[in-house]
């Protein structure tokens, strides 16, 4: 399939967004030490997360699609998209694996800063080559913001923790 046909980055995009859904879903274990955890009161309900993700994903995705078409032909510009959509994918993925497999909500802590600062590089890269893709990658920006208050929250409420 040729990059300039209607269906090959929304191919990449939903790509993409399957990789990142079966993953963040395979890592997300709500086991016994999840359910021991201290949470704020302002913590979301656990069921809430699933239709948040899979909506800040079709909003990703949809960037990512307008940000390709108006990219033109210029493969410098679809390849640095690509490029903040892949190293954002490896920092979304990370923190998941930080925090529900390694069971280290502080090392998550920390990494939810370069996860932000990758969000913020997808909002920059995407929005300038789309007006859209400003809006569409915000969403994202304020759910990891929140996410990053959360776990914050979480390491305060139940560090230290070790392994």
């Amino acid at each position: 399939m040729h990059p300039d046909s209607w269906w090959f980055p929304v191919l990449l995009a939903l790509g993409w967004g399957i990789v990142l859904g079966v993953l963040g879903g395979w890592l997300t274990t709500l086991d016994a030490w999840y359910r021991q955890l201290r949470f704020p009161s302002w913590k979301p309900p656990d069921w809430a997360f699933g239709p948040v993700w899979t909506t800040i994903f079709l909003c990703a995705g949809t960037a990512f699609v307008l940000a390709w078409k108006g990219a033109g032909q210029s493969g410098t510009s679809r390849g640095t998209l690509v490029l903040v959509f892949i190293v954002n994918g490896v920092f979304n993925t990370l923190w998941s694996w930080l925090f529900f497999r390694r069971h280290r909500p502080d090392h998550a802590y920390v990494e939810s800063y370069v996860l932000w600062l990758s969000i913020l590089a997808m909002l920059i890269v995407s929005g300038s080559m789309s007006p859209w893709g400003y809006l569409l990658i915000a969403p994202y920006l304020v759910w990891v913001t929140i996410a990053t208050a959360l776990t914050r929250a979480v390491v305060r409420l139940n560090g230290p923790f070790s392994g």
